[in-house]
């Protein structure tokens, strides 16, 4: 079976949804790169019954490693590391030089910000963060809080602990202390390789590609094979030992002839890397103008660093007057066709490439609603254009869902608008 790994995210700020749980992905990755494979990831509230359930129903399901995240705080909802230490059957005490470290930190930072705060509180404080499981191993802290290496109490048996902070900046850089402890390095010494690829492909729905699967039938048994339809995009994520890669070479091979034009990346990359290799590679500009979007696709072509390079700016036109005036839309056009038009679609990406001096232009321009549709145009109509390297590629759509759902669509469709201008291949619609 290999190596099984179990995360638990502790925090009722993210069960309820308030804070999105970016530690248990990162951490389910790492694991995988590693070759080990996770088996659970939990999400539980602040509440010390509910985490003492979650990591009893762990330590019996067979993993090699548990990992915590969150609860390492000096607050009172902050119990993980003391439910840990019960369940591992190790009782915690006062790591005095523990105490200290921690308590220099913080003076560091009362320091810096200028906080006025009761010295009793913060000792107080402190001593809690100080509180240690009976033959655990300490990591030092990132922030204030130190990570913890939990073996179960000698004499039991079950896997290991590893206690971490919540904060992203201090879980990530304390893993490579976790890599190096020589408790955890024990609890992974069965991994194996397990190799991760991705497909993704553009416009295909999950129906047709659920044929493909079944036509390849047992040829797939060796493959653990998930696919996850997002905002158009059809993503085909495949793990498997290094014994499985013919299979996974064949499903490969049937995916690309099954869904040639559908497919835009074979090797993991998204439709951003797509866009930027190409601009980047072939030395292009490109300036947007949008309207419904309001901004979005600009911040997504600039999500990678080194976008400078290519993205030289974007107008927000949300009135008819700003598509006049910033980029030149003949009046007549508004009102004759309308804001939302193909025309005017394609009037703002020129009148963006030339008010910019780029290579390509995008224009966007729709209904993302709930207020402003027709009998004729309603909501979640969207029209974009792209023009530049003498060709024009436009789309005219009807995109469902709530007014974040409207405009989210469009700027993946933009994105795919794009790429299919600069690699001259036509994507699905």
């Amino acid at each position: 079976m290999g190596t099984r790994a179990a995360i638990v995210i502790t925090g009722t700020e993210v069960l309820t949804g308030r804070v999105s749980d970016r530690n248990g992905p990162w951490l389910a990755e790492q694991l995988r790169v590693l070759g080990v494979d996770v088996a659970h990831v939990i999400v539980v509230g602040d509440r010390q019954r509910d985490v003492h359930q979650a990591l009893t129903f762990l330590t019996g399901s067979g993993v090699d490693l548990i990992i915590t995240s969150g609860g390492l705080g000096p607050t009172a909802d902050d119990l993980t590391a003391s439910v840990v230490a019960e369940v591992q059957g190790r009782p915690s005490r006062l790591d005095v030089e523990l105490e200290r470290q921690i308590a220099a930190i913080v003076a560091d930072l009362i320091a810096d910000r200028g906080w006025r705060l009761d010295p009793a509180a913060t000792a107080s404080a402190t001593r809690k963060q100080a509180l240690v499981p009976a033959g655990a191993t300490v990591l030092a802290p990132v922030g204030t809080a130190p990570g913890l290496v939990v073996p179960v109490a000698d004499g039991d048996s079950g896997p290991p602990v590893v206690v971490l902070p919540g904060p992203p900046r201090e879980l990530r850089g304390m893993w490579p202390a976790v890599l190096a402890d020589q408790t955890v390095r024990a609890a992974l010494a069965g991994r194996e390789e397990l190799r991760q690829r991705t497909i993704r492909l553009w416009g295909t729905p999950e129906s047709e590609l659920a044929a493909t699967l079944r036509d390849l039938g047992a040829r797939l048994t060796d493959l653990e094979i998930s696919t996850c339809l997002r905002d158009g995009e059809l993503e085909v994520v495949t793990r498997y030992g290094p014994a499985a890669q013919p299979a996974y070479d064949n499903l490969e091979s049937a995916i690309r002839a099954a869904h040639r034009e559908a497919v835009f990346s074979l090797d993991g990359g998204t439709i951003d890397d797509v866009v930027a290799d190409a601009l980047t590679t072939r030395g292009l500009t490109i300036a947007t103008a949008e309207s419904c979007t309001a901004g979005l696709l600009a911040a997504r072509l600039t999500e990678r660093p080194g976008s400078s390079a290519y993205l030289l700016g974007g107008l927000v036109t949300y009135s008819n007057a700003a598509k006049r005036e910033l980029l030149g839309v003949p009046a007549q056009l508004l009102d004759t066709v309308g804001a939302v038009s193909a025309e005017v679609a394609q009037a703002m990406a020129s009148g963006a490439r030339a008010r910019l001096g780029t290579d390509i232009g995008v224009g966007i321009t729709g209904i993302a609603g709930p207020r402003g549709a027709s009998a004729n145009k309603p909501v979640g109509l969207v029209h974009l254009c792209v023009v530049g390297q003498g060709r024009t590629v436009a789309r005219r759509t009807k995109l469902p869902g709530s007014r974040e759902d409207v405009r989210s669509r469009s700027v993946v469709l933009a994105m795919h608008l794009i790429g299919e201008l600069l690699t001259g291949e036509v994507l699905a619609p």
